[in-house]
This record gives C-alpha cells, sequence and structure tokens, in this order.
C-alpha cells in the first residue's frame, strides 16, 4: 500500500466514532447505524481516489453517510412500522438516575425535530463542524445551516421546558451536596 493510501486509511479509521455517533444519531439504532457506517467506509474506500488528501476527510465522510442515509431511507419509504408494540414499550421506560432520564427526554425530543434541524444540531452541536462545513455537508447554504441551528434550539427549549439557566445543572439535593453547604 502507498503512503498515501496508508494516510487515507489511518484518517478514515480515525473518523470512525465520530461517524459511529452521526450514523447512531440519524437512525436510532446502534444495528443499522453499524452496517450504516460499514456501507460509508465502503464506498469511501472504493472512491479513494476521488478524495483529495489534505481536505477535511471527516466532511467527506460524513456527505457519504448523510447521502446513504438517506438513500437508504428513500429505499424503505418513510414510515416507521411498530406493529408489535417494541417501539413503543422502549420509549416507556424509565431510567434510573436523573442524569440518565434527562439524556432519553433529550433524545425523545430531538427526534420530534424535522430531519434538516436535527441534522444540523448534530453536525454543529455534536460533531464539531463549522457552519461552513456542515452546509457543505448538506449540500445548503450557510445561512440556511445557521438558521435551521437556530430553530433547532428554540424548538429543543419548547420541548424540554427549558425556561432559564435554574433549569440547567444538578438539582437542588446534588448542588447543596456539591457545594459543601449540605449533609
Amino acid at each position: 500500500m502507498s503512503a498515501e493510501g496508508t494516510s487515507f486509511k489511518r484518517e478514515m479509521l480515525a473518523t470512525l466514532p465520530s461517524l459511529r455517533a452521526f450514523a447512531v444519531s440519524l437512525t436510532g439504532k446502534h444495528d443499522k447505524a453499524d452496517d450504516l457506517v460499514q456501507d460509508t467506509v465502503m464506498k469511501a474506500w472504493a472512491k479513494q481516489t476521488s478524495f483529495e488528501m489534505g481536505t477535511n476527510i471527516k466532511a467527506w465522510l460524513f456527505t457519504i453517510l448523510r447521502n446513504e442515509f438517506y438513500s437508504q431511507m428513500r429505499k424503505r419509504g418513510r414510515e416507521v412500522q411498530d406493529s408489535d408494540g417494541v417501539f413503543t414499550e422502549r420509549l416507556s421506560v424509565h431510567p434510573p438516575q436523573y442524569g440518565s432520564m434527562d439524556l432519553e427526554d433529550f433524545k425523545a425530543a430531538l427526534t420530534k425535530l424535522p430531519d434538516d434541524q436535527r441534522e444540523a444540531i448534530i453536525l454543529i452541536g455534536a460533531s464539531g463542524f463549522s457552519y461552513e462545513e456542515a452546509a457543505s455537508i448538506c449540500d445548503c447554504a450557510v445561512g440556511t445551516m445557521k438558521s435551521r441551528v437556530s430553530r433547532a434550539r428554540t424548538r429543543l427549549t419548547e420541548l424540554l421546558k427549558i425556561s432559564g439557566e435554574s433549569d440547567y445543572g444538578p438539582d437542588a439535593v446534588s448542588a447543596q451536596v456539591t457545594s459543601g453547604n449540605g449533609f
């Protein structure tokens, strides 16, 4: 393997955790996310000659993953079938810890966002892309990306019923323990 091929492989492998996280956020299921990442890696490997070394491989791979996801969605249709109620039951299980409950609330709110807003907030907020990079991945204008993120933040605030800073951080009991003023 050439030095360029080795470098491509190394950079691609370094991006896998971020790719998987993005895939999970799109599919909602770890097994489907793993399949999506595998499809992405296979496509990227086959098209590695079209990648220009020195450019942003993460953005290139995220674009491939996103396009693959939407191609698969078009093939399957847009509706999720839950005839046996397994998905619904999973949503009704409450985690035992407050942090877990907050995370589940956030995940549920995230799924209620329109696809374009969810995608934007994940690319900017969770994956660390700049607005310019995210706009390139989604093939839209930077202003459109900023608008999607703004609308997503506003909608998440509404869905999570966040009204101010007091809604963040530890609850009253935890705050007393960590500040040394309690117990």
